[in-house]
């Protein structure tokens, strides 16, 4: 704990291009956080999913996604067919971690494989099994959940196979107990979020300023380049790419989807012009997914006109009548309904289409509306909302300006932590326009 301080107190100590740790001080943190996973959370998740051996199959480039969030930090991929075992003792508080494969995986699975005691690994596998007499296995397959569904049919065949009949019966889908790895996030995992999601609002703070855009002459797609090139040149990762797109008078609003699929390319930013980004980075095996908006001052404006204000403070009402109604057992649609229920009662125009985040950008847990299933979304929408969470607030509400003779979309996400506290932003939210430039 004493040298995950430490790093903490030095990402809190540094600059935006200071703070990014080198590779082996990444190294030292990824495998910290899975150490604290796998000794203190993983066997909470077994005992709450009621599974006592949870079985993950996976071969060299063809990663089950879930167990590659459990490699250790120096392994970048799963060797040859590499099998982990997890063997939960309720009664006697223990938790084995174990390989079935030629090599320890990290300092935290050890090699239960010895090849030349037992050249089969689909035996030394079953002889984990028959030791242990697991009564609930889960193996990682999911009709709803894409990430969960990890395990290919020909291991699956061969698992089978070389199962005793006795067994057979006691494998069952490990999708609760696999959604509860991926989503779950720990306290030192949330220090580091924080600072995740920091740097990508500084990120986002310097692509919108005159040291990147300058009216007249940039276009959306020299910003959209400038963020992938500044994530590169800070040695990190966006995990998709960003956009940005741009709303002004005289110019009709555009379907939701153009701004993120089909918005026009190199489209020159002018005075006047309401800007939008949306962006995202990969760190530390955390991910952020975050949309702001900026406004481009006119000539002797010092500040945004009060109608594009008063919108963008109608977005923020929609997020908080949307993160009210967060409470632990709810499931993402009846938080979805109940939310645009009560936002159209106030007389906004809302649509929500949040989603878990976290070792995944589109990550596992309750989906809380798509922009196009505003009625709810059938399986991922109907699990529920547990603590220690992290989501992507994303939504929009549409505006009739008539200074503008047409309607705007305010678009937000932020990263939001539902916890025994309930709910609060991860590092704060965007609650007023930035300009460009910037005001005194």
């Amino acid at each position: 704990m004493k040298n995950f301080v430490i790093i903490i107190l030095f990402f809190l100590s540094t600059t935006i291009q200071s703070q990014i740790l080198n590779q082996r001080e990444r190294a030292a943190a990824i495998d910290m956080v899975l150490k604290d996973r796998f000794d203190n959370l993983l066997p909470q998740l077994m005992d709450r999913t009621g599974f006592d051996m949870w079985i993950l199959i996976s071969r060299e480039y063809n990663e089950d996604p879930v167990l590659k969030t459990m490699l250790p930090s120096t392994w970048l991929n799963a060797r040859r067919r590499t099998i982990l075992v997890f063997y939960r003792d309720k009664a006697k508080n223990t938790i084995e971690k174990l390989a079935v494969a030629r090599y320890n995986v990290g300092k935290n699975i050890d090699s239960a494989w010895d090849k030349d005691e037992q050249p089969d690994q689909w035996k030394a596998l079953i002889d984990i099994i028959s030791k242990r007499d697991p009564k609930k296995i889960g193996i990682n397959y999911s009709k709803d959940f894409g990430i969960l569904d990890g395990i290919v049919k020909t291991d699956y065949d061969e698992l089978m196979n070389a199962l005793p009949e006795e067994y057979k019966s006691r494998i069952s889908s490990a999708e609760k107990l696999s959604i509860a790895w991926v989503e779950t996030r720990t306290q030192q995992e949330m220090e580091i979020y924080k600072e995740l999601v920091k740097i990508t609002h500084d990120i986002i703070d310097e692509a919108f300023s005159t040291s990147v855009i300058q009216p007249g002459t940039t276009t959306t797609d020299d910003v959209v380049w400038w963020l992938r090139q500044k994530v590169t040149d800070m040695g990190l990762k966006t995990w998709f790419h960003p956009t940005v797109d741009i709303q002004r008078s005289g110019e009709a609003l555009q379907s939701h989807i153009v701004s993120f699929s089909d918005r026009p390319k190199d489209k020159v930013i002018r005075p006047g012009d309401l800007i939008h980004c949306d962006f995202g980075i990969t760190y530390l095996r955390l991910n952020t997914d975050c949309q702001q908006h900026a406004y481009i001052l006119k000539n002797g404006e010092i500040s945004p006109p009060e109608f594009l204000t008063k919108a963008f403070a109608d977005g923020n009402k929609v997020q908080d009548i949307f993160t009210s109604n967060f409470k632990t057992g709810k499931t993402g649609n009846e938080i979805l309904l109940k939310s645009l229920e009560q936002a159209k009662a106030e007389g906004l125009k809302p649509s929500i289409y949040t989603h878990p985040l976290g070792v995944f950008g589109h990550s596992a847990g309750p989906t809380i509306g798509m922009w196009d299933a505003q009625g709810g979304v059938p399986g991922t929408g109907d699990y529920p909302l547990y603590e220690n969470t992290v989501y992507a607030i994303e939504l929009n509400t549409t505006i009739t300006l008539p200074e503008w003779k047409k309607d705007i979309r305010i678009m937000l996400e932020e990263a939001g932590f539902w916890g025994t506290s309930g709910f609060k932003y991860v590092n704060d939210r965007q609650t007023e326009l930035i300009t460009i430039p910037k005001r005194k």
